[in-house]
């Protein structure tokens, strides 16, 4: 098959990979404030989708990481047939996730199947170890502060709002949930948009077309719109797992929860590590559960989702390699 054509099947599969991710991890950044009804799920939605937009337009370095860090698409001479792979199993894993209501990691899906298609494509000596590790090392710390600031910024607002009523503290953080859940948009556009983008770099760069991984303004745009496009279509199986199955969230705990993990994507971002949008929301919305009343959190829910991460990089990484087994 010729090269351009190739190019453009992966150029397709990874805006449709943004697509998928768009309702099936924004869902994630907007479920507590649909939830506690600070937000009717069409305006939540329309917010997602523009705040998704522009964090994926403002920043790049989250792409070059992906697009470099666990292998080198200079030495790749089969690099667009391991990347279809890649992105057919991080797009399956994804739709089995979305389709039982799980909240995945998108990023985990990724970033294993990557690895799973560059050890059967081109050899173990092809992976960057090195790179893989401290991505995954960066996976496995987030979920841990994110429940720790969780749980520190829910007893901070326990503390000071004492001896407020709850009717009136609920229905002024029901207004502040706007503005955290358009952070939580936002922060997700500069972590998670970045993924796709590095994967149509490390393609570009890989066929010739680029002679180095600098992202193109078109594959800003065009992967900033598929996830936003995503986005407009919700993920509600997921809205509601998140936002009414672990703990009933009420407005102050909605804040918490979005000012938390929005403050762990975002130095993330900043440091260019591609961390998991799920793995901060999720351990955010358990801790701040935890300091309201440890009883009141579904804590076998949160183990079954904890099993799926944990899960998704090996059973990701083995689907891509036998997908890049058949095809090629």
């Amino acid at each position: 098959m010729d090269q351009m054509i190739i190019l453009w099947i992966v150029i397709l599969l990874a805006l449709s990979f943004d697509f998928i991710n768009g309702f099936h991890d924004t869902a994630n950044s907007i479920a507590t404030s649909v939830s506690t009804r600070a937000l009717t799920p069409r305006r939540a939605i329309l917010l997602a989708a523009s705040m998704n937009f522009l964090g994926a337009i403002v920043f790049t370095g989250v792409a070059k990481t992906i697009g470099g860090s666990i292998a080198d698409p200079t030495k790749l001479d089969n690099g667009l047939e391991v990347i279809i792979a890649t992105l057919l199993a991080a797009i399956i894993w994804n739709l089995v996730t979305w389709w039982f209501g799980i909240p995945s990691s998108s990023s985990h899906a990724l970033i294993g199947a990557l690895v799973g298609a560059v050890y059967v494509g081109a050899g173990s000596d092809h992976v960057k170890w090195s790179g893989f590790r401290e991505i995954v090392e960066g996976l496995l710390i987030s979920p841990i502060i994110a429940f720790i600031i969780g749980y520190i910024v829910m007893t901070l607002l326990k503390w000071i709002f004492a001896k407020r009523s709850p009717h009136t503290v609920n229905k002024g953080f029901r207004t502040m949930q706007i503005l955290t859940a358009a952070l939580q948009s936002f922060t997700h556009g500069t972590n998670d948009a970045q993924k796709a983008m590095g994967i149509i770099t490390f393609a570009l760069v890989t066929s010739g077309e680029l002679s180095q991984l600098e992202v193109p303004l078109w594959v800003k745009v065009s992967a900033a719109a598929s996830m936003a496009l995503g986005t407009s279509v919700g993920g509600w199986k997921i809205i509601k797992t998140m936002g009414t199955k672990i703990f009933k969230i009420e407005p102050i705990n909605g804040f918490a929860a979005d000012i938390s993990s929005a403050s762990v994507i975002f130095s993330a971002t900043l440091l260019h590590l591609p961390v998991s949008t799920t793995h901060a929301i999720t351990p955010a919305i358990l801790g701040v559960g935890a300091a309201k009343r440890f009883s009141a959190v579904k804590w076998s829910l949160a183990g079954r989702i904890v099993i799926t991460w944990f899960i998704t990089i090996p059973i990701s990484a083995v689907l891509a390699g036998l997908i890049y087994k058949i095809l090629f």
